[in-house]
């Protein structure tokens, strides 16, 4: 997303350079704010939890196939209320079942993104948990040797 555009460049930027040159222009700002996200659509991944954010119900992930934008890491995954979140772990894997939202850019904002920003982005995504499965990953290993093995056929 382009959380932060409005810091880029400040450092460099000459005194007498109008704040518009360091953010993105009204029009851009109000294309972003004002746009439609989709009906969403839903995605499966696998992944485990980063980090959980009860109070906000957001959590950040990390998913072993990429998102449909293209990243592997979801920071500020919304999480429904109706979800228990206190009984969520982190660093366990999960089967996460995933809303994504879509809101296509205007042509015009694209550009502006692409030139200003070297950001080739033309859509925003918003995505939302939707459900998830704690995954039984352990009685996948084999299981380890122990001193009592072959006891059973003497």
């Amino acid at each position: 997303m382009l959380a932060g555009y409005s810091t880029m460049g400040r450092a460099k930027m000459a005194k007498n350079e109008s704040s518009q040159e360091e953010g993105l222009p009204k029009w851009a700002e109000d294309e972003i704010k004002s746009a439609q996200f989709s009906k969403p659509g839903t995605i499966a991944r696998t992944g485990y939890i980063l980090d959980i954010y009860e109070t906000d119900f957001k959590v950040d992930i990390q998913v072993y196939e990429p998102m449909p934008d293209g990243r592997s890491i979801v920071e500020g995954l919304d999480v429904p209320k109706s979800m228990k979140i206190s009984d969520f772990k982190k660093g366990f894997v999960y089967d996460f079942k995933i809303n994504v939202f879509i809101a296509p850019l205007g042509s015009k904002v694209v550009e502006l993104l692409k030139a200003k920003f070297a950001l080739d982005m033309k859509a925003i995504y918003r995505f939302e948990l939707y459900e998830l499965q704690l995954m039984d990953v352990e009685s996948d290993l084999p299981a380890a040797s122990s001193s009592a093995e072959g006891d059973d056929e003497e």
